[in-house]
């Protein structure tokens, strides 16, 4: 069982015209809406993270989902399913963390419950006014690609902690405190006047390309050397490493130029997939992390 088969469940029984990107935009009350969950064992290890560190990553990746979309972050909900050996004072710095992620971003309830692990579920509501939202599914041959960032850096910094090491601090900080590319997101959003495709990399920079090329019907062309990364990161860790929570973005050619952004390819008409140094892949499920993976003790 895999995440994106559940999806194509989800999609085909409901049957909505929102489900497929980062965030719902909902046109007609001018808003995108998404929600995640983090789940301890799964996304996340109590040895490996301060509660301030777990809150503040909670409310950052939200944040990272309204920016995909080319919305601004305005509000946030929080709800915790909270087990009996986290106490008062985890809370206050779970909360303490999640307020310094949001800063100029507004929690506004939420919901608090019993279990036997600590589970985390998020939601964000972003403003679209004055901003051209990106879909997976606009971007266009002749466009470039342009990324945010160093990627693999996150993936790096969890590689250390499972190792119990924990330095280099710039690649555990990348992991536990990541930073949502707000400026990316808003010079994109605000200079474009016609249809494009962004998405951010938590699932990993080759997983972002992939799904943009598939709705989009197209295939993406990337130059791995220009892609920005720590040269202590192997190139398998940039692409294919997860929770960077970096942007990439299909846009015309002369909005990447006019913002400046680093170019690693282009997008061009042909078979659905990505094209990596020239060599041609339509999935790469076997190289991603699956969440639903069993696996026998």
């Amino acid at each position: 069982m895999k995440e994106k088969e559940l999806i194509k469940i989800i999609t085909s029984t409901l049957n909505s015209k929102y489900i497929g990107d980062d965030c719902a935009y909902l046109s007609d009350l001018g808003i995108v809406v998404t929600q995640d969950s983090l789940v301890e064992d799964v996304h996340f290890k109590l040895d490996f993270t301060t509660p301030y560190q777990l809150g503040y990553k909670s409310a950052m990746v939200n944040i990272s989902d309204v920016c995909a979309s080319g919305a601004e972050p305005k509000y946030l909900t929080i709800a915790l399913s909270l087990p009996n050996y986290i106490d008062e004072t985890f809370v206050k710095e779970f909360y303490e963390g999640a307020k310094e992620a949001c800063r100029d971003v507004e929690i506004v309830g939420g919901d608090l419950t019993g279990s036997d692990k600590l589970y985390i579920s998020v939601t964000a509501i972003g403003d679209t006014k004055n901003r051209q939202i990106a879909t997976r599914s606009s971007a266009k041959p002749n466009y470039k690609i342009i990324v945010s960032g160093e990627h693999g850096s996150s993936a790096k910094g969890l590689q250390l902690l499972l190792k119990n090491e924990n330095k280099p601090e710039k690649f555990i900080n990348a992991h536990l405190m990541p930073v949502a590319q707000r400026e990316f997101s808003r010079r994109i959003a605000e200079s474009i006047n016609c249809d494009y495709a962004m998405m951010d990399t938590s699932d990993g920079l080759a997983d972002a390309l992939m799904q943009i090329a598939q709705q989009s019907g197209v295939t993406i062309c990337i130059e791995t050397s220009k892609i920005p990364h720590d040269p202590d990161v192997d190139m398998n860790t940039v692409l294919y490493g997860g929770e960077d929570y970096h942007l990439v973005a299909a846009v015309p050619e002369d909005i990447a130029e006019k913002l400046a952004y680093q170019i690693i390819g282009e997008v061009k008409k042909g078979k659905t997939g990505i094209e990596l140094d020239g060599k041609f892949c339509s999935n790469i499920d076997d190289k991603l992390y699956n969440h639903f993976e069993v696996k026998n003790e």
